[in-house]
């Protein structure tokens, strides 16, 4: 099972959205709206100074068996695309369990 996480633009929550609607058997989303800033917000003038201006951004997380994440990361990757440095990140980790609280399933049912 995998858990990935992508950071995307907020214009683009809705393309994302829907292309992984598309996906069949995904059980689902989990959307959060974060701020933070990446490498290109780091010039010299901003490292003498206190605080850093934040960028908005939308966190995407998705839970999915391994079969799925090839279709997964595609339908975030393309739909998410401007062509504009910024676009965001993508990151896969393995998930080592997952838990139903209401029913106790564990695993790939769980998801």
């Amino acid at each position: 099972m995998k858990h990935i996480i992508a950071y995307i633009k907020p214009h683009k929550l809705t393309e994302v959205t829907m292309a992984l609607q598309r996906i069949d058997n995904l059980s689902g989303m989990t959307v959060l709206d974060v701020k933070g800033f990446g490498r290109g917000r780091k010039t010299k003038a901003s490292l003498e100074e206190q605080l850093v201006d934040f960028v908005p951004h939308v966190k995407i997380e998705v839970f999915c068996n391994d079969e799925l994440l090839n279709q997964v990361v595609e339908a975030i990757e393309k739909s998410a695309h401007t062509g504009l440095r910024g676009d965001g990140k993508i990151y896969i980790c393995e998930l080592q369990e997952a838990i139903r609280i209401s029913s106790g399933e564990r695993g790939e049912n769980a998801v």
